[in-house]
């Protein structure tokens, strides 16, 4: 199998082109390749294939092999594929994914993308589809008890579910132990991706992200999202100026256009390297 090693703020994925070849077992696969020892070692498999709604499609596995909806992140690089390897030579293209079809506006240098603006759709608030188990219609700043600790959380979807929790210290935070416990907390449903946020400005947030099937990682373009819209309700930050959120494998921005409801992600994509495996 060929493929392609990418990242997006040290958020990576190994990249299938499926226009070329076919990956059976996909969920083995993105085991396997994800394996930092005995692997190639990711976040994940992402297999780049063709579409007859949009002009290509994302399908995404995460790291222990389940199947994700949605990376913002990953799509950004999947565009960076797409139109540097003359897929797609389009600076504006379309993208389907589990959780529809994804706008995106490329900015190109010298003939390869540098970075890449995704209209990631609408923030979706309704406790029920988010989801999480909640008596009102919104669950903001709401309590959960974890090893005995109330925490606030705010519950954002942006195709996949987000609780975002507010805190003066991240650096600090034993993540591997906290995170796995919201994500498999019973309120959620589906489980969680868990963004724990520590406010630097009035339009800037640091960010640890726990995601759901991968542990960890240095970047999640959704939490991101789901965390800038979060901030923005719980009135941490300023709702007229775009978002900045520092994360461990850099900085994204996010803004949301409330009266559309619409987030767009702006941040970089990158390529490390190709290579072949055998399965």
């Amino acid at each position: 199998m060929k493929f392609t090693k990418m990242h997006g703020c040290g958020n990576d994925y190994v990249y299938v082109n499926c226009f070329e070849e076919e990956v059976e077992n996909p969920s083995e696969v993105a085991i396997r390749v994800s394996d930092r020892h005995f692997g190639i070692g990711s976040d994940g498999l992402i297999l780049i294939k063709p579409s007859e709604k949009a002009d290509c499609e994302m399908d995404i596995y995460n790291a222990d092999g389940s199947r994700a909806k949605m990376c913002g992140n990953g799509i950004r690089c999947v565009a960076k594929y797409v139109y540097d390897n003359g897929i797609v030579p389009k600076t504006r293209m379309k993208i389907d994914t589990q959780s529809g079809i994804k706008i995106l506006d490329l900015t190109v240098e010298n003939g390869k993308t540098k970075t890449v603006r995704v209209n990631m759709g609408p923030a979706e608030l309704t406790a029920a589809k988010v989801p999480v188990l909640s008596d009102k219609e919104r669950a903001i700043d709401e309590p959960i008890v974890i090893d005995g600790k109330e925490y606030r959380f705010t519950a954002v979807s942006m195709g996949n579910p987000h609780a975002v929790v507010f805190m003066d210290d991240v650096d600090h935070l034993k993540i591997e132990e906290i995170g796995p416990k919201f994500e498999k907390n019973a309120i959620f449903p589906e489980q969680v991706n868990t963004e724990f946020i520590r406010v630097l400005s009035d339009d800037t947030i640091q960010m640890r992200v726990w995601e759901r099937g991968s542990g960890e990682t240095l970047a999640c373009g959704t939490g991101s999202c789901a965390a800038a819209v979060a901030s923005i309700l719980n009135k941490k930050v300023r709702d007229d100026v775009p978002v900045t959120v520092k994360l461990r494998g850099g900085d994204l921005t996010i803004e949301w256009d409330q009266k559309e409801n619409r987030v767009y992600m702006t941040g970089p994509a990158e390529t490390v390297f190709t290579g072949q495996i055998d399965l």
